[in-house]
């Protein structure tokens, strides 16, 4: 068995249900779930890396990592050089990660990462490429699902 030591997350898709709100002055706005951050709370207590590595450049990205505690890259159009990077600085192996993301630009972080996960509402060839494909959807309580599934294993895969 592999011993995880982080969890990377997508950001659309993932922490939210892909839905975004557009008000007169361009500014954009999401809906997260309460419950995926008690999930990454629980996470962060047991010692694990946490990164949101999104495609997205929009500021929401930054404000939610900053409110959830997680590190973050946004505006990273290739992830999985941005990724190897990141596990180099971090002192990781691919096996030793878990990835979380819902489309098609997820697919090489979900094959490269120890266990590779999608909510259920993920793009069908992302979930060709996962270990994983959980029951709940992005935005809706995904990363809780996947937390407890870690935690239940007692984060080793």
């Amino acid at each position: 068995m592999t011993q995880i030591r982080a969890l990377v997350t997508d950001f659309d898709g993932v922490h939210t249900d892909n839905t975004v709100l557009v008000d007169e002055e361009g500014r954009e706005s999401v809906s997260c779930s309460r419950r995926d951050g008690m999930g990454i709370e629980l996470l962060r207590e047991r010692g694990l890396h946490l990164l949101i590595l999104s495609r997205e450049a929009n500021p929401v990205v930054r404000s939610r990592a900053r409110k959830l505690r997680m590190e973050v890259m946004h505006h990273v159009l290739d992830k999985l050089p941005a990724l190897d990077d990141w596990r180099r600085e971090a002192q990781l192996q691919w096996e030793e990660i878990v990835y979380i993301g819902d489309d098609i630009n997820d697919i090489d972080c979900l094959k490269a990462c120890g266990l590779g996960a999608v909510p259920a509402d993920a793009h069908k060839d992302a979930k060709a490429h996962a270990d994983l494909i959980l029951t709940e959807k992005g935005g809706k309580g995904a990363i809780r699902e996947l937390c407890d599934y870690l935690i239940g294993k007692g984060l080793h895969v």
